[in-house]
């Protein structure tokens, strides 16, 4: 069972579903994902993957011969990009080489060195990826980052803010660490800290539609005084924490906001992300989108049309709806004048909605293809994206085909390449990101909305990416789980059992009873299950307690099993 604080749903378990206080405790700490963290290291311990990797050992830099001179230069990006591989490598794990490695010389550990290896902004990156490496382990995550938030460079502080908000994302906690440290640095005057303390609120309340963040959030919004970039900050998250909610009043809000800034202000790529935090409201939620999208006609033309495409494609992402692809197809087709941006959004809006189903997927990677083939510069740009998203955390042959041709392309950046290594060794292959779980049956809106904010970040990969907003990268945290089976027993205990293991077959509307896996293979949980894989128990002395096994399944003896 995947647990509902990871969807970012807050759960209380009331009398109704059980009356015993010891019972309410343990089935609390469950909802609320406390054992995520403890569960994460059995099955990383079961593996033998406990040992700490260091972006050298993900670059492989050995194996370009000849080249090995150079990289000994240690510049303030390759030590950023090293930042962000070194926390989706080692995500999770509560130890890694660069930041939480004791040194021999002082007491106070080298994390303090890496970090001042990094130039301004890319300190607060550095900070706030000790929060992705403690991932899901509130107790210790808090206190590491602790000494961060009384450092005087306000850089180190905004990392440590966002890196509070990543340790504690999908966990929930009833004493709300992550509120109370967070509110209080929401109105401060330095604009870094405050974008640190508003995006940590964003990823650590993301789904849990908080009224108290409405409020406060809301009013940075609304204040005319907010620098831009607080504001497309807070924008995102309220975008996140209220994802799927179709929220008017906040709606209502971030239109205001776009309405009342400046044509240059609108011309700035960050501003982009406005549009996003509209359509993160209406996420999956189909028409409702309409009165939304008709006020985004009367706005600036810069904004408007990006702001109508962006709007239909997250409104329908994951339908799999046929006319929308097609509108979007058309607006693919059109040859623009220079300087307009909505294209790209259309690329990104196909996948979206085509990721709803296997065939969909199919036919729209054909389409992106042929947009590689003819479209303009914009719209290749954002094709790789596209497949990305297509088959994420699935990597299909003709797809990294298509990838590895386009890395040779004429337009690239070496650090983006570095940082999309760390993001296939994530978490040393134990995470997936797809925002799909169940047997892609359900559909999670926290985890898509984080990818979804990060694509279009991406579509204008030099101003926010590789400028100074490299942050925007840690968002995906909300899709990141781990892709393993792990068995207890009804006390909570790990349990080994043999599964089986294979490729998952589609067995609808069969009749008798078919085989739902095909070539499978024995193991011992926990295991690990690929996409597209499924698990079946291999013995029937236990009985699960869910029909689909993925994440923790709890299993009760079979009362009808004899032993031989």
């Amino acid at each position: 069972m995947t647990s509902p604080a990871l969807k970012g749903l807050a759960l209380e378990i009331d009398d109704e579903i059980t009356a015993d206080d010891n019972e309410k405790e343990v089935l609390q700490e469950i909802v609320n994902n406390t054992k995520l963290s403890e569960g994460y290291l059995t099955l990383a311990r079961d593996i033998e993957v406990m040992e700490p990797k260091s972006p050298e050992d993900i670059y492989k830099v050995h194996l370009i011969d000849g080249r090995g001179a150079s990289s000994s230069l240690d510049s303030a990006r390759q030590n950023l990009a090293a930042t962000f591989v070194n926390a989706f490598v080692n995500a999770g794990f509560g130890q890694d080489k660069l930041m939480t490695a004791p040194s021999d010389s002082s007491s106070s550990g080298s994390s303090g060195n890496w970090l001042f290896k990094n130039k301004e902004h890319g300190k607060s990156s550095a900070a706030a990826s000790l929060g992705m490496i403690l991932l899901w382990d509130t107790d210790s995550g808090l206190a590491q980052l602790d000494k961060y938030l009384h450092s005087n460079d306000s850089h180190v502080v905004a990392g440590a803010l966002l890196g509070i908000g990543i340790v504690t994302c999908g966990v929930k906690n009833d004493c709300d660490p992550a509120l109370a440290i967070l509110m209080e640095y929401i109105s401060k005057d330095d604009t870094n800290i405050r974008i640190g303390a508003i995006l940590g609120l964003g990823i650590a309340y993301a789904g849990t539609q908080k009224d108290e963040l409405k409020m406060h959030l809301s009013a940075v919004l609304g204040d005319s005084q907010s620098p831009l970039e607080v504001l497309v900050f807070s924008a995102i998250a309220l975008g996140l924490v209220f994802v799927g909610s179709c929220n008017e009043e906040i709606a209502q809000s971030i239109i205001f906001a776009l309405m009342e800034r400046s044509e240059a202000e609108l011309a700035e790529p960050i501003t982009r992300l406005l549009p996003v935090a509209l359509g993160l409201l209406y996420l999956g939620k189909q028409e409702n989108v309409e009165a939304t999208a008709e006020v985004s006609k009367t706005f600036d033309e810069k904004i408007g049309k990006y702001c109508d495409v962006t709007l239909m494609s997250l409104a329908y992402a994951g339908t799999g709806n046929v006319l929308k692809v097609q509108k979007l197809l058309g607006i693919c087709s059109q040859h623009l004048d220079k300087g307009e941006t909505h294209q790209g959004p259309a690329v990104l809006g196909i996948a979206l909605i085509a990721m709803a189903e296997e065939l969909g997927a199919e036919m729209a990677v054909r389409s992106l293809e042929r947009l590689l083939q003819y479209g303009e510069q914009n719209i290749r740009r954002a094709v790789p994206l596209a497949l990305g998203i297509l088959c994420i955390s699935n990597p299909k042959v003709n797809v990294m085909d298509t990838l590895s041709r386009l890395s040779h392309d004429a337009d690239a950046d070496v650090s983006m390449v570095r940082i999309a290594q760390g993001l296939v060794h994530l978490g040393k292959g134990l995470l997936t990101l797809s925002p799909y779980h169940s047997d892609r049956f359900l559909l999670s809106p926290m985890a898509l909305g984080g990818l979804v904010t990060v694509l279009h970040a991406c579509l204008d990969m030099k101003s926010t990416i590789l400028g100074k907003y490299h942050y925007i990268l840690y968002i995906i945290v909300l899709a990141m789980q781990p892709r393993m089976l792990l068995t207890v027993d009804e006390d909570l205990k790990p349990l080994s059992v043999p599964v089986r293991v294979g490729q998952a077959v589609d067995v609808v509307g069969q009749a008798g009873r078919p085989k739902t896996i095909t070539g499978f293979q024995t193991h011992s949980t926990p295991v690990l299950l690929a996409a597209g894989e499924r698990a079946e128990l291999a013995t029937e002395k236990y009985i699960p307690v869910t029909p689909v096994l993925e994440g923790f399944v709890i299993l009760k003896k079979n009362p009808e099993y004899h032993e031989e």
